[in-house]
């Protein structure tokens, strides 16, 4: 056998240890709606949860996708069609790759399979796209036809007057490895700021005290957090709880939350559907800030007045 193909055999068993495939396999179901980004408004903010950690974003014209992940599975390519060793989601994306077209920018928060897909990734590349990755990721990218890649770590923030965004790095409580020997992968939380709208995306992040620093920024319109992927509790040095996540997007001042990154793949032993439950039972009487719940469900912002559809 080839090294080549020793290499992709044990490429592949890493990657199955490094997602934690649970043994109980899930079935396949759509979401509840499908998006259908063409008839956004360019003179809004729209915003509309695809699944897992993949939102895409309409910010006044320019279409922003983060952590793009639109297979039946995450994890280790085999380099022939769309194979992946890896678990499988068990809810369909909630948009096609014909109803998406092309996006501006793609935001990815770190190198994990389920952020950080290949395949996914080589179907959206394009020469116009601007990809914005943490420390030392972008050769993962290496081949990918596109206009510009802007590697961000710590606090920095790049202007990208290709669309008028300004994208500033926030530090989260994580990590970036992809296969263990990648210890130099790094891992970001993001601030989007356009006109005088600011949305937070945070990728994966386990509980930190820090986020409150996002008002010096000024009013932050609408916060994502992950609320799942945190049983056993062994896994809360990595990931928060969903009260830890109501904590924090309480911490940035936002004033609406969208969750993500849960009932889409398991790689957690909580059940599927408590992760909400459990973020609405600590939002109480405020609960009504919690603007998404459904998969292709879509939250308009306008200035001043909000909508959900």
């Amino acid at each position: 056998m080839s090294l080549f193909l020793w290499f992709m055999l044990i490429a592949a068993l890493v990657a199955v240890l490094s997602v934690r495939r649970v043994k109980r396999r899930t079935r396949l179901v759509k979401p509840d709606r499908s998006l259908k980004p063409a008839e956004w408004s360019a003179e809004e903010v729209t915003v509309g949860w695809i699944g897992h950690s993949t939102v895409l974003m309409n910010i006044y014209g320019v279409k922003v996708i983060t952590d793009p992940v639109l297979g039946r599975r995450v994890g280790q390519h085999l380099g022939i069609g769309d194979w992946q060793i890896g678990p499988r989601r068990h809810v369909e994306p909630a948009v096609t790759y014909d109803d998406l077209g092309q996006v501006d920018v793609i935001l990815l928060s770190h190198a994990h399979f389920d952020h950080f897909d290949i395949p996914t990734l080589k179907r959206l590349a394009h020469p116009g796209v601007l990809m914005i990755v943490p420390k030392n990721t972008s050769k993962l990218l290496k081949g990918l036809p596109c206009r510009r890649i802007v590697e961000l770590s710590g606090e920095e923030e790049v202007q990208l007057s290709e669309c008028g965004l300004t994208i500033k790095a926030v530090p989260v409580k994580h990590w970036g490895n992809r296969y263990p020997w990648n210890v130099d992968y790094g891992y970001t939380g993001y601030l989007i700021e356009k006109r005088d709208t600011r949305i937070f995306f945070p990728g994966d992040t386990a509980y930190t005290p820090d986020f409150y620093r996002l008002r010096e920024r000024g009013e932050i319109d609408l916060c994502f957090m992950p609320i799942g992927a945190y049983s056993p509790d062994k896994y809360q040095w990595a990931h928060c709880t969903p009260e830890q996540a109501w904590q924090m997007f309480l911490d940035t001042g936002a004033n609406v939350l969208v969750p993500i990154h849960w009932d889409t793949i398991k790689l957690s032993q909580e059940p599927l559907h408590e992760p909400l439950e459990r973020l609405l039972a600590a939002s109480g009487e405020q609960r009504d800030r919690i603007v998404i719940t459904k998969h292709g469900e879509v939250y308009v912002l306008v200035k001043d007045k909000v909508s959900l559809s």
